[in-house]
């Protein structure tokens, strides 16, 4: 199963290398676009819920990193939620 890495840059500047078990995540998000942080939220969970569905369906077990980065996407997305105009953007993908 092919993973991948993408680049996001955070409403505060900050930019940070996610990961995903599956390519599922390009059907979601696509490089050089931004995202309101509550639509990008929903976005990345819809992207983890169907790329976990793949790792269980060829390994018997999701995968936890995939679990653990949408925790700190979902973390880093609530210290920007009283921010009506915060924005994520994706900066691109790459080979995991």
């Amino acid at each position: 199963m092919p993973a991948i890495h993408y680049r996001l840059r955070w409403p505060d500047a900050s930019e940070t290398v996610s990961y995903s078990p599956s390519l599922a995540i390009q059907d979601f998000l696509q490089a050089d676009q931004d995202y309101a942080v509550a639509d990008f939220l929903v976005r990345l969970n819809d992207a983890t819920r169907i790329a976990n569905e793949r790792v269980q369906a060829k390994f018997g077990f999701v995968c936890s990193r995939a679990n653990d980065q949408l925790a700190d996407s979902a973390a880093r997305v609530a210290a920007f939620a009283h921010q009506p105009d915060a924005r994520v953007r994706v900066l691109g993908f790459s080979p995991a």
